[in-house]
């Protein structure tokens, strides 16, 4: 009896620690630091499931969100575009969202509501994220689901602009139809990054008309296959919420504090994307090599994007050529040729990977005190 008492302990014990241990985040897990004044959010607003032209059902999206821990989702099914239908009838086209909703409610992870509304050029393909109801958004005059997403407080943005199906030329054209939402505050963002695609002028149209950025896979398939399987992660958008709930990043989308990202590409306004890249760089360690006068700088790349950098001190670098890489996760040392001995330095660096209009690189700086 004791012997049988004794395993039944160790059982538990067992039990208990691997509830303990247990996450769904995979090996991959996306990770972004916090700015000063908000939490960053992870989050992906365009994805597919069998109930629109995707491949997979509602909760493997919930369950690949956990394991790149994302923070929230949209499942935007298109409302006019239901190829399985036959299959898999459903005249509700909230459908996907009560499923991923179920799914994800023990998990942490947030379901923004959201459809699709698809249609030929020159209206397009939009997002509307946080509405009420989709089923109120289908109807025959283009202009009705963007007049009744605007009466659902939605946040609205133009999908893949520069897509060739859409625009040959593979440059997005604003219609007459776009400016009047536009216009009317009825279009708010503008992906300037599908699936694998990053393009200029969407982001020069987000500039120039005061739209969201934003970052989406855009998936239908998996994005093991797509994505994960290639070493990468899908294209995502970073929002600076006060809070981790569903009101914050809605006002954080319309308030436009965002930054698009896909693995080691990043777009987004100054204000937000260079204090972004300042966080994920820590300074570890800055001390002089014993009888020289070359500065030794630790530095530790805590976010889950490689970041490309190009001196811009009036110092140059020991060993290092002037265009280097800090890997996702790594340190790497800079030796740095003060001339003479400093108690502190200004590190100043050209993100190369990072844009905040089209060809135009932020300058990050560091002040470094010398131990």
């Amino acid at each position: 009896m004791k012997r049988i008492l004794l395993l039944l302990a160790i059982f538990t014990t067992l039990l208990t620690i691997n509830a303990q241990s247990h996450s769904h985040s995979g090996k991959m897990a996306l990770t972004y630091p916090n700015i000063e004044g908000y939490l960053t959010l992870k989050t992906d607003l365009h994805q597919h499931t069998v109930f629109s032209d995707g491949n997979v059902w509602p909760t493997i999206r919930v369950q690949e969100a956990l394991r790149e821990n994302l923070d929230a989702i949209s499942l935007t099914e298109h409302l006019e575009y239901q190829p399985h239908i036959d299959d898999i009838p459903h005249p509700d086209r909230n459908r996907s969202y009560h499923l991923a909703l179920e799914e994800a409610k023990e998990h942490g992870l947030l379901i923004v509501h959201g459809s699709e509304i698809t249609r030929s050029e020159p209206v397009g393909h939009s997002n509307a994220v946080f509405i009420s109801d989709a089923n109120k958004l289908m109807a025959d005059d283009p202009a009705i689901p963007f007049q009744e997403a605007k009466k659902q407080n939605a946040f609205v943005f133009w999908n893949h602009p520069a897509w060739h199906a859409q625009s040959p030329s593979g440059n997005p054209v604003l219609s007459d139809f776009q400016e009047e939402r536009i216009k009317n505050g009825e279009l708010h963002g503008i992906e300037v990054i599908n699936t694998f695609d990053y393009a200029e002028e969407s982001l020069a149209l987000a500039l120039k008309h005061n739209l969201t950025i934003m970052g989406t896979s855009d998936i239908h398939g998996l994005i093991d296959w797509d994505y994960i399987e290639k070493g990468m992660h899908r294209p995502i958008t970073l929002v600076f919420a006060k809070e981790k709930n569903l009101e914050s990043i809605r006002e954080a989308l319309f308030a436009g504090r965002t930054v698009a990202v896909y693995n080691s590409l990043l777009v987004g306004k100054s204000e937000f994307l260079k204090p972004l890249i300042k966080a994920s760089i820590q300074i570890k360690e800055a001390s002089y090599i014993p009888e020289t006068q070359v500065l030794k700088v630790d530095l530790e790349n805590i976010s889950s994007s490689d970041l490309m950098f190009e001196n811009q001190m009036p110092y140059t670098l020991y060993s290092k050529p002037p265009v280097f890489e800090i890997p996702a996760g790594e340190t790497v040392t800079l030796q740095i040729k003060t001339l003479e001995k400093k108690e502190s330095i200004s590190l100043d660096l050209k993100a190369l990977g990072a844009y905040t209009a089209p060809k135009e690189q932020p300058v990050i700086s560091w002040k470094i005190i010398v131990e």
